[in-house]
């Protein structure tokens, strides 16, 4: 090969080399600016209508901090920041129940969630890691009873507890909700023995897993229970069918006045998002925030959204008390301690909660840090 021939060859080598390397620069370029992909479960339930309001809403939520962009109707959406600049991904899972969610959470399948704060707490009891990060409702649970039931109010609901011959059966849709521990732990404290077991003839409560939601109206027409407790909308939506009479709400149970504003669902995430995607936490957790407000302020719009979303009548949602907020006041974490303390007695927790109060319970339990910025704004 001649002296020319050799360096015509060098100068083809060194530019495919830089050729390659700026490719290479390139993909890694791409790959690091690409958006992460993230994954949020909710459940089926008015109790989740700030996020159903947020994605249909979509940018009148711009100048509260953040919004939803939509790429696929009900699934994927682009969370976007004031600027209109996108954050992430979010792909919405609907779970069952709010220990579906933990499960998936445990599993690594979510990464943001809502659920029960019941739920969060069974899971982060068994060694998940994830962390409640703002309220996003209080109230909403109620005590359905067949249609044409006369019981109204506790001291009904206690008579026809003593007057069973056999267990008194309520049914519950998943064993971490609120509305079974709420209901469980008042009747328990109240001096009722509870129990999950079917062959307990000693008991004056039978509690019976009816596995979901879908199955409680059911339930109540084949008289597999005798009532059941669950979340809004679905007493409504039984007396809207007139299947069932609601007999008693969560803010009823004894002692009175202690159930009032009561804790029911939050927002949590795992610890891995929020430790390398806290700007993504923040945007949702003040999306959230707003999306709340908005709810509340917005009752018969907000009925109409949650109702087209779930596929419920818009009538039975508007009858709904819920009170939508993020903010987790002084009588909110009250609530919260009053579950801790409900689970614990009931023998519930048998890993990191066991045992604690609400002061050991939240550092274990809870990050405020990106809702205290959201309410400042």
């Amino acid at each position: 090969m001649n002296v020319k021939g050799f360096f015509n060859k060098g100068f083809m080598i060194l530019a495919a080399l830089l050729l390659a390397c700026s490719f290479s620069a390139g993909a890694a370029h791409a790959a690091k600016s690409k958006l992460p992909s993230l994954y949020m479960g909710y459940i089926f339930t008015t109790h989740h209508t700030p996020i159903m309001v947020a994605a249909i809403k979509g940018k009148e939520f711009q100048s509260t901090g953040a919004y939803l962009e939509e790429m696929v109707p009900k699934q994927k959406f682009k969370l976007m920041n004031a600027e209109g600049k996108p954050l992430a991904v979010i792909n919405l899972i609907v779970s069952k129940s709010g220990s579906e969610t933990t499960t998936l959470f445990a599993m690594n399948r979510l990464d943001l969630g809502l659920a029960s704060s019941t739920a969060f707490m069974s899971g982060i009891d068994k060694g998940t890691k994830m962390k409640i990060l703002c309220p996003l409702h209080v109230d909403g649970m109620s005590m359905v009873f067949p249609e044409g039931s006369k019981v109204n109010g506790y001291e009904d609901v206690a008579a026809a507890i003593k007057a069973s011959k056999t267990p008194f059966k309520i049914g519950y849709h998943s064993p971490t909700s609120a509305p079974r521990i709420a209901f469980e732990g008042a009747l328990y404290n109240a001096g009722f023995k509870v129990t999950g077991n079917p062959n307990d003839a000693e008991a004056d409560i039978l509690m019976v897993d009816l596995k979901s939601t879908s199955n409680l109206i059911p339930a109540l027409l084949s008289k597999q229970v005798d009532c059941w407790v669950g979340p809004a909308p679905h007493p409504v939506v039984a007396e809207h069918k007139h299947v069932g009479h609601i007999g008693l709400d969560s803010r009823d149970l004894p002692p009175a006045g202690a159930w009032t504003d009561f804790p029911c669902c939050v927002m949590g995430a795992s610890e891995q998002i929020i430790a390398s995607q806290p700007e993504v936490v923040q945007a949702m957790t003040d999306l959230m925030t707003a999306a709340s407000k908005w709810s509340n302020n917005n009752k018969k719009e907000t009925a109409a959204i949650s109702a087209k979303w779930i596929g419920v009548p818009a009538e039975a949602v508007e009858k709904s008390t819920i009170i939508y907020t993020t903010d987790p006041t002084e009588n909110w974490i009250k609530g919260e301690a009053k579950f801790i303390a409900m689970l614990n007695n009931m023998h519930k927790f048998k890993g990191k909660m066991k045992d604690a109060d609400i002061t050991a319970a939240k550092p274990v339990l809870f990050d405020f840090s990106f809702v205290e910025k959201s309410l400042k704004k």
